[in-house]
């Protein structure tokens, strides 16, 4: 039954190869980039033989401590994702738990993370190449740190099974991941700054967590290699201990999880309740309008679209710290503007079939346009007004307001008119409804990009007066075509949004079975 489990794991990890060409070159550039990390890492706990024994302890540890960490995380932040071998999936299979554990453990083992993960723990021996018994304990404590890995990650997995089947969690830990993504340049340069700060910190800590069942495991060559056999002997035991309680752990959540599977179906909420239906005026724009802003609440698709949005000002509050200047603030109005008008690019293609009820209800092409530009402008224009006139509150030069406000206003409704167009004319392959945010479904990649590319070089060329303006008051130093700019930006930027809602209505109107062809296709 192992053997078969096994089998089993392979062959779905070879039918990924046999999927569409866009995804096998999405496998072919993640493989390459995992073949890069790996050899990295391998190098240098090979150069790590060389160097001084506290050196490469407190690099082995912490490096180490960090795979169980994302070993735990991923599967908790990942939970959307497509899981081959859940165990949920083997409720009605009569499989001794023995056999199911041993064949789950060793499947861990198959694919990306856990053949990168294994490579890199067996390198930790030729950091510890300095005495044989420095290398057979790191030997050791490389097995027992991976198995950890991958048993802790089955229990994180089946203890969150009954959360993972709500789509709720799936939705918000989707987005929450890439949190930490998007802020990883501060974080990142944060941490390092931290460090250089302090040097005896590292050491001083990957002492500390090789006392931890994070670290126990990947400290046993150092102490061997430095002589302290009785350490060595403790951590050990606490290594095997730490794998014998998660062993334990996962035998007892599996054996619930197969008794009582995850349900996710029905619902307690009550109906009778219109919402924003309710709210918004009962015409044809009102209703898609109304139907566009529960989307955007309610759709992890549309959320994790503008996810970079509010951390725009935390990314550049850090980058104005580190330069000692708040001037590279002002561009948080225009840059927020643009995001927020170009993410209705694609919004005829989120709808998938559901576009449907548009066609079979007959309901025309500018009521469709204007509906969804208008939802996305209620909250899109008070978050550019915040952001073009905050940052002068802590630049004090309010004789650049006008003109970052005309700009800005400028980019958002002539952003809007271009996206309202783009959508009519022109399909993107992106997730399906109830899909990850971030999955990537097989589709045209090479049109997707021309087309967002296309349109954003579009909307630059229609954005032009404004920077000009922008260019000109920078020159001439006077505010008066900061004045103009705000003018011209409302008012080009109004009448191209009216114009683009316009034609792409009538875009609509003539090629709306078309558009709802190439929907079903991606698909």
């Amino acid at each position: 039954m192992v053997a078969h489990l096994l089998s089993l794991k392979w062959r779905l990890l070879l039918n990924g190869f046999r999927r569409s060409p866009g995804q096998l070159v999405g496998i072919a550039i993640g493989g390459l980039y995992a073949l890069g990390v790996v050899a990295t890492l391998v190098v240098t706990l090979v150069a790590l033989r060389w160097a001084d024994a506290e050196t490469a302890h407190t690099a082995v540890v912490l490096g180490g401590a960090a795979a169980i960490l994302a070993w735990a995380i991923v599967p908790l932040m990942a939970s959307a994702a497509d899981m081959t071998l859940d165990p949920s999936r083997f409720t009605t299979s009569a499989i001794p738990m023995r056999q199911l554990l041993a064949g789950l453990t060793l499947a861990g083992f198959i694919g990306l993370p856990g053949l990168s993960t294994t490579i890199v723990a067996l390198f930790t021996a030729a950091t510890w190449w300095r005495s044989v018994p420095a290398a057979l304990g790191a030997l050791l404590g490389a097995v027992l740190g991976v198995l950890s890995c991958v048993v802790l990650s089955k229990v994180i997995t089946t203890a969150t099974a009954s959360l993972a089947a709500s789509r709720r969690f799936k939705d918000v830990s989707s987005i929450v991941v890439f949190v930490p993504l998007v802020l990883m340049g501060p974080i990142v340069a944060g941490v390092f700054r931290g460090v250089s700060g302090s040097t005896g910190y590292l050491p001083e800590l990957a002492r500390t967590v090789s006392w931890t069942p994070l670290g126990a495991s990947w400290s046993l060559g150092g102490d061997l290699a430095s002589g302290d056999i009785a350490a060595a002997g403790s951590k050990a035991l606490i290594g095997l201990a730490t794998l014998l309680v998660l062993f334990a752990a996962w035998n007892a959540l599996l054996k619930r999880a197969l008794v009582t599977p995850p349900y996710s179906g029905g619902s307690r909420k009550r109906g009778g309740k219109l919402g924003l239906f309710g709210l918004l005026p009962a015409t044809p724009t009102g209703a898609i309008a109304a139907r566009s802003l529960s989307y955007w609440v309610r759709d992890p698709r549309y959320a994790a679209s503008l996810m970079v949005v509010p951390l725009l000002p935390v990314i550049f509050l850090f980058q104005s710290a580190q330069s000692g200047s708040y001037s590279m603030l002002v561009i948080l109005g225009p840059m927020a503007a643009f995001v927020l008008a170009w993410s209705i690019s694609a919004d005829v293609s989120y709808d998938n079939t559901a576009f449907a009820l548009h066609l079979a209800t007959g309901v025309r092409g500018i009521h469709d346009r204007l509906g969804r530009a208008l939802a996305c402008l209620a909250f899109a224009l008070p978050v550019v007004l915040i952001f073009a006139v905050g940052p002068f509150f802590l630049t004090g030069d309010w004789g650049w307001l006008p003109g970052v406000l005309g700009l800005s206003l400028g980019v958002l409704f002539t952003g809007l008119g271009l996206a309202s167009i783009v959508s009519a004319r022109y399909t993107s392959t992106v997730p399906l409804p109830g899909d990850s945010p971030f999955k990537k479904p097989p589709g045209n990649v090479a049109q997707t990009l021309a087309v967002q590319f296309g349109g954003m070089a579009v909307l630059f060329l229609l954005v032009l007066p404004e920077l000009v303006l922008v260019i000109v008051q920078s020159v001439t130093g006077d505010p008066l075509w900061g004045w103009i700019n705000l003018a011209i930006g409302t008012v080009l930027g109004a009448a191209l949004f009216v114009a683009g809602v316009r034609i792409g209505g009538r875009w609509l109107d003539r090629r709306g079975p078309e558009l709802f062809a190439q929907l079903s296709v991606n698909r």
